[in-house]
């Protein structure tokens, strides 16, 4: 369970509600008209924008944000690869079968099997090139979705605010009438703006957080993989998924990252 998640939701929830509480605001924004324009609104242009193809993954994309996949951490697999590489110097290759079933990830069991087929170098690059750019496509194309909510969510809140007024000019000689409609302008800026900073863009960004994540982990495996198939030493291949790793996380941007074993 990612703790982060929970505790921001809490947080962030609880600032709102505690502000509008101190000012006597909050029953005014349990609007029906607002949240269902503003959210309606949302999943609809959502749906028009993708197809079910990528839509399908959104229900796992949320469960992901309280359950989040476990990854091993890099310098793991790095030193898995020298252990890797120490019984292959040893016992050959063929001798890899039994570290396949407690692979840290299933990418590198996927490699090791690979190897022990005796598929040649150009077709494993090629398999796990196809593999690292079809996940990568898959998980663009997912936080994609969240982020075109957040662009659309503030959209329907300004629609939701115009209408509102627009009701108010009809109704302007029935005071009570003015009242509710002047609560549907308020209130759907409120969801919009609220939805897209608070939901939408934030499960965008932790998705993409994740997503490179993933993609640095296979592309530690496939650099390994193809290092053990190559015969190097144990050390040459801890040495260059370090160097790798390092550039990587420098190009990030994360400036503080411990890369020896």
């Amino acid at each position: 369970m990612d703790i982060m998640t929970l505790v921001g939701a809490v947080c962030g929830i609880g600032v709102v509600v505690y502000v509008l509480s101190m000012g006597g605001m909050a029953h005014y924004l349990l609007n029906r008209e607002a949240i269902i324009l503003i959210f309606g609104g949302t999943v609809g242009s959502v749906m028009i924008s993708y197809p079910w193809s990528v839509l399908r993954f959104v229900p796992g994309a949320f469960r992901m944000m309280i359950f989040p996949p476990k990854r091993p951490p890099p310098m793991l697999l790095i030193r898995t690869f020298v252990h890797l590489a120490e019984r292959a110097r040893k016992e050959g290759l063929d001798s890899l079968a039994e570290d396949i079933p407690g692979s840290p990830h299933p990418f590198l069991a996927d490699g090791l099997q690979m190897l022990i087929d005796g598929l040649d170098t150009e077709v494993i690059r090629e398999r796990f090139e196809r593999d690292i750019l079809v996940t990568r496509h898959r998980h663009g194309q997912t936080s994609s979705i969240f982020k075109s909510a957040g662009t659309f969510a503030p959209i329907f809140g300004l629609l939701g605010t115009l209408i509102g007024v627009v009701q108010v000019l009809a109704k302007i000689s029935d005071p009570t009438a003015m009242a509710s409609s002047m609560a549907i302008a308020m209130t759907a800026s409120f969801y919009g703006i609220f939805s897209a900073n608070f939901l939408f863009l934030p499960i965008a960004n932790k998705l993409t957080f994740y997503s490179e994540e993933e993609m640095l982990n296979r592309e530690l495996i496939a650099k390994g993989v193809l290092a053990l198939q190559a015969g190097e030493a144990p050390w040459l291949i801890a040495k260059k998924l370090e160097a790798y790793l390092s550039f990587h996380l420098r190009r990030s941007g994360v400036r503080q990252y411990k890369v020896a074993a």
